[in-house]
C-alpha cells in the first residue's frame, strides 16, 4: 500500500500568495528554475504509520551513522578506500580519536524513497544538510491550507534549540559559515540566523576565511565583528576546505577545534558514497543501513557498461549532481559520466538501482523523495522533492511534507 494520501493542490491566487510569502518571509529565493516552478501545489501527506515506521528507520540510521564515524576517525587506513582528496585525507589523519573536532548538535539528512518492496534510502547527507528553510518555513505556511493534515515537525526549529544548548549560554555568539557566493546556501543560513536571534544568539554570517584559531578556539575576524565564536555552523562542504588559504587554518574544522562546530568535517566520511566499501572492515554494526541502502560496489568491480541495472554516483556529488541513471538523463550527460566513472573509478560508485514508486498528482505521477531529518539520533521532520523521472537532482520540486492527523 503506498505511503501516500491525495492532496488537491492550491488554486492559482492561493499559491501565488505562498509562492511569494515563501520568498520573503522563509528566503526561498530561488522558486523558479528557468521556466519550470520548482515548489510544489501540493503537499505530500503521508499516512501516519508509514511516517513512524521512517521515523523508527531514521533514528536507527542515524545512531549507526555517529557510531561509524567515531570509529572511521580512528581508522585512517581505510580512508584511502573513501575516495577523498588527499588534503582532506591528511586533515583526517591528524584528527584520531582523541583530536577529532568537538561536534554539536548532528544534523543529518536521509533519503528515503518508497518501492515496491518497501522503504529505501539512496544516501544521506552527513555533512552539510540543506533545505530547512523549505522543511520548516515553506511548510508551515501551506500548513493552514491543509487543516486535515498535521506538520512532521520543524526540523529548523529543533535544530536551532540543540545549537543553543549545545553553545552553553542565553546569548551565545554564533557564526554561521558558508560559501557566500551562493544564494541558495545564503537563503538557509538567512534564514537560520533569523531563528536563532529569536532564541537569543548573536549571530554572524561569514566565510570559513572569515575564521581565526588561537589554542583550539576560533575568533571571527571580519571586518563588521571581531572576537570569540561560541559555536560555529558549518555549511561549507568539507572536501571544499583545503582550497582555502592555509593561513585560515581550515585543518581546525576536521581536527583540534575546542569551539563545538556543527557538523565537525570529519562527517565526510560517512558523506562519501564510498563509505559502504568498507563496511565488511568496520566492527560497528549496521543493519539498518544494510537492509535500506542498494548494493554498492566499486564501478571496476560490476558490469554496469550498457546496464540499466547500475547507478552510476560520485563519491562526493550533491543534489543529484552527476548521477548516472539510464533513461532518466539525456545520452550526452551520460557519456560524460561514464567517461568520469571509467577514468576516475576510485572516485565513484555503482549502486543497484531500485524503482520508486509513482505517486499520482492532479498534474502527472511523479516520483517522491523524502528527506527526513535527524538531530543527533531524533527525527526532528522532514521534507519533500518530487520529479517526473525517478532521477531527484537540482529540478526537481520542493514539497512540504505532512502526516495524516
Amino acid at each position: 500500500m503506498t505511503p501516500w494520501l491525495p492532496a488537491a493542490p492550491l488554486a492559482d491566487a492561493e499559491f501565488a500568495q505562498l509562492r511569494r510569502r515563501a520568498i520573503f518571509e522563509c528566503h526561498k529565493w530561488d522558486p523558479q528554475v528557468g521556466d519550470v516552478s520548482v515548489v510544489a501545489r501540493a503537499p505530500l501527506i503521508m499516512r501516519s504509520q508509514a511516517w513512524r515506521d521512517v521515523v523508527s528507520l531514521a533514528e536507527a540510521l542515524a545512531r549507526e551513522t555517529l557510531a561509524a564515524e567515531a570509529e572511521l576517525v580512528a581508522r585512517p587506513e581505510l580512508h584511502r578506500q573513501l575516495g577523498l582528496p588527499r588534503a582532506v585525507r591528511r586533515a583526517l589523519g591528524t584528527a584520531g580519536r582523541d583530536r577529532a573536532s568537538v561536534g554539536a548538535a548532528r544534523l543529518i539528512r536521509f533519503d528515503f524513497h518508497f518501492t515496491n518492496d518497501g522503504w529505501r534510502i539512496s544516501e544521506a547527507n552527513t555533512d552539510v544538510p540543506g533545505g530547512l528553510n523549505e522543511a520548516s518555513g515553506f511548510a508551515t505556511l501551506m500548513a493552514p491550507h491543509y487543516p486535515w493534515a498535521a506538520l512532521t515537525g520543524d526540523p529548523a526549529g529543533a535544530y536551532c534549540r540543540a545549537l543553543m544548548a549545545a553553545a552553553g549560554s542565553e546569548s551565545p555568539v554564533l557564526a554561521l559559515v558558508h560559501a557566500t557566493a551562493y544564494s541558495d546556501d545564503q537563503q538557509m543560513m538567512v534564514y537560520l540566523a533569523e531563528r536563532l536571534r529569536a532564541f537569543g544568539a548573536q549571530v554572524h554570517l561569514a566565510s570559513p576565511d572569515h575564521i581565526r584559531w588561537k589554542d583550539g578556539r576560533a575568533y571571527l575576524d571580519a571586518a563588521w565583528w571581531r572576537g570569540p565564536i561560541d559555536l560555529i555552523l558549518r555549511f561549507f562542504p568539507s572536501e571544499w576546505l583545503p582550497m582555502l588559504p592555509a593561513r585560515s587554518g581550515w585543518g581546525h574544522f576536521f581536527a583540534g577545534s575546542r569551539t563545538p562546530i556543527a557538523n565537525p568535517s570529519t562527517a565526510i566520511l560517512t558523506q562519501t558514497k564510498r563509505w559502504p566499501l568498507v563496511w565488511d572492515d568496520l566492527r560497528t554494526p549496521l543493519p539498518t543501513w544494510r537492509a535500506l541502502l542498494p548494493e554498492t560496489r566499486d564501478p571496476r568491480a560490476v558490469a554496469w557498461r550498457g546496464s540499466r541495472d547500475w547507478v552510476l554516483k560520485p563519491a562526493l556529488g550533491r543534489v543529484g549532481e552527476g548521477v548516472g541513471m539510464m533513461d532518466a538523463i539525456d545520452a550526452n550527460e551520460w557519456q560524460k559520466i561514464r567517461r568520469g566513472a571509467s577514468w576516475w573509478p576510485s572516485q565513484w560508485v555503482a549502486q543497484r538501482r531500485f524503482e520508486t514508486m509513482a505517486f499520482e498528482t492532479a498534474e502527472a505521477p511523479m516520483f517522491p523523495c523524502l528527506g527526513v531529518y535527524t538531530v543527533d539520533d531524533r527525527v526532528v521532520g522532514a521534507y519533500g522533492r518530487i520529479a517526473p523521472l525517478p532521477l531527484i537532482d537540482s529540478r526537481a520540486t520542493d514539497a512540504a511534507v505532512f502526516q495524516a492527523a
